[in-house]
């Protein structure tokens, strides 16, 4: 992967601040990152049988909960895509993209299966 620059995004936990530039808090953050990874597999996984999504809909909803010694934590990410497609041949395409496209997403695979995380405070 090459490198990217984001222009800045303040995130804010509790999402007070009055800023115009305030982004989602982390919880949305990590399911936009979900999201749109899964969005992006599955679209290009219709590319890859000729096919082009004129309209396609995706949401993401978090929960959170408390874990064990009362820490709140996201408990589950539940995504939500809808592609609107009328035709049946087109919609056979997609089922099989169904059945294969999140093992392309990196994102929600390194999140499924474990992100090492390493924090170093300087």
């Amino acid at each position: 992967m090459g490198n990217m620059k984001l222009k800045d995004c303040y995130i804010d936990e509790t999402n007070v601040l009055e800023i115009d530039k305030l982004g989602p808090n982390p919880a949305r953050l990590l399911a936009n990152a979900i999201l749109g990874c899964l969005s992006a597999s599955f679209i290009f996984c219709l590319k890859k049988r000729d096919f082009s999504l004129n309209d396609l809909t995706a949401e993401a909803e978090v929960t959170i909960g408390r874990k064990e010694k009362g820490f709140l934590r996201i408990t589950k990410i539940e995504v939500s895509i809808t592609p609107k497609i009328d035709d049946p041949e087109v919609r056979k395409r997609a089922d099989q993209c169904k059945k294969m496209f999140e093992n392309y997403c990196t994102v929600t695979a390194s999140v499924r299966e474990g992100i090492n995380v390493e924090v170093n405070l300087n």
